[in-house]
C-alpha cells in the first residue's frame, strides 16, 4: 500500500501554524515596563504609590538593596572639557542633534551605560552617554562633541537645555509630592520592585 507524504506533511503544517499564532500572540503584547517616570503620591514603609507621567498607579516595593541618587540642576557652564555626560537628542531641522536635557555623572558613575542608543523620552530621541570632548560656545548655546567607544557626536545645547547632575541623597526624600525615575522589576508574584530611584531634590522634576 503506497505511503503518501502528505499525510505525514499536514500534522507537521498544524503544528507550524500554532507555533506560528503563538509567537504572533507574543509579539503583540506590549512589553513589561522597566522604568516609569512619575510622582509620589503615598509611601507606606518600604511601599511608594506612584502615578506615572501618563496617569497609571504603580506600587513599587524598594528592594532592600536598591539604590539611591538625587537629582539638582546645575548650569550650562558645569559641563567641561573630560566630564562624562549623558545627553537625550532628537533631530533639529537641519539634521544637528538638539539637546532635550544633559546629565553630567560624577566621577564615580564615570562609564555608565556608555554609547548610544533609541529612547523613549521623546519621539525619535537618542541617549548617547560619552565624554565631552570639545566645547565651543556660541550665540545660541554651547555645540559639544562627545566621543564613546564606537564613535562621536555633536550635540547641540541651547540655554534653555536643563541641565542637572547626581548627588547623594536620603530615603526622607521620597515623599508625596517627589519627582522621581524609578527603574524596577517583575516578581514572580506580579509586583514590581524597585531596584533603583532617581530623585528630583529642591522641587525639581528630573528631565531624562
Amino acid at each position: 500500500m503506497p505511503i503518501h507524504r502528505s499525510t505525514f506533511a499536514r500534522p507537521l503544517v498544524a503544528i507550524a501554524v500554532v507555533a506560528a499564532s503563538c509567537i504572533a500572540a507574543l509579539a503583540q503584547q506590549p512589553p513589561t515596563p522597566s522604568r516609569v517616570r512619575g510622582t509620589i503620591e503615598a509611601v507606606d514603609g518600604d511601599m511608594l504609590a506612584v502615578k506615572s507621567r501618563s496617569g497609571e498607579d504603580f506600587k513599587l516595593h524598594m528592594a532592600s538593596d536598591m539604590k539611591l541618587v538625587g537629582i539638582v540642576k546645575i548650569s550650562l557652564s558645569d559641563i567641561k572639557v573630560g566630564s562624562f555626560v549623558g545627553a537625550t537628542t532628537v533631530p533639529g531641522p537641519d539634521g544637528s542633534n538638539n539637546a532635550v536635557e544633559v546629565h553630567v555623572f560624577p566621577e564615580d558613575m564615570r562609564g555608565t551605560g556608555e554609547g548610544s542608543r533609541p529612547f523613549d523620552l521623546r519621539p525619535n530621541s537618542t541617549m548617547t552617554n560619552a565624554t565631552v570632548a570639545e566645547s565651543v560656545a556660541g550665540n545660541d548655546g554651547h555645540t559639544l562633541l562627545v566621543k564613546y567607544k564606537d564613535g562621536e557626536k555633536k550635540v547641540v545645547v541651547s540655554p534653555d537645555t536643563p541641565v542637572v547632575t547626581y548627588v547623594p541623597t536620603e530615603k526622607s526624600e521620597l515623599k508625596p509630592g517627589a519627582k522621581i525615575i524609578a527603574f524596577f522589576k517583575k516578581l514572580p508574584d506580579g509586583s514590581y520592585e524597585a531596584t533603583r530611584i532617581s530623585v528630583g531634590l529642591n522641587g525639581l522634576t528630573p528631565p531624562m
